[in-house]
């Protein structure tokens, strides 16, 4: 039986993207699904509505926010009842997940709630807090 609140499952390692994690590819040329590889080894992505329902909004005049939604279509997106960065605790929380994301507000927030956090230390490398 898998247990939902493992960060790891069969194998993987469970993230969870914010909207800056997303955009970092496009923004910074960052490799993301190699760098969490590197930093994590094999991973499953998540996505939280949140993220994409901001992504959605963004893009009529960002087209960095365009290509985040079609890279984000490529993981599993999961519910949140949350907005913004509620929702992306409220997704990493509930999956016992990492959390990906340079939102030095949010990866305060993800510490105190004891969730562990990667984040850019360079403009191309990731990093894993806690």
């Amino acid at each position: 039986m898998i247990n939902h609140t493992s960060p790891i499952v069969g194998g993987l390692v469970k993230v969870v993207l914010d909207t800056n994690a997303l955009l970092a590819p496009f923004s910074r040329g960052i490799w993301l699904e190699d760098e969490l590889q590197r930093v994590l080894g094999g991973v499953e992505i998540y996505v939280p509505s949140s993220v994409l329902e901001e992504l959605r909004r963004l893009s009529g005049g960002m087209p960095e926010a365009r290509a985040a939604l079609l890279l984000a279509s490529r993981y599993r997106t999961v519910e949140v009842s949350g907005r913004g960065d509620e929702g992306v605790l409220e997704a990493a929380s509930r999956l016992g997940a990492v959390l990906v994301t340079n939102d030095a507000r949010l990866r305060a927030e993800a510490r105190r709630r004891g969730i562990r956090v990667a984040f850019l230390r360079t403009m191309s490398r990731l990093e894993v807090e806690g």
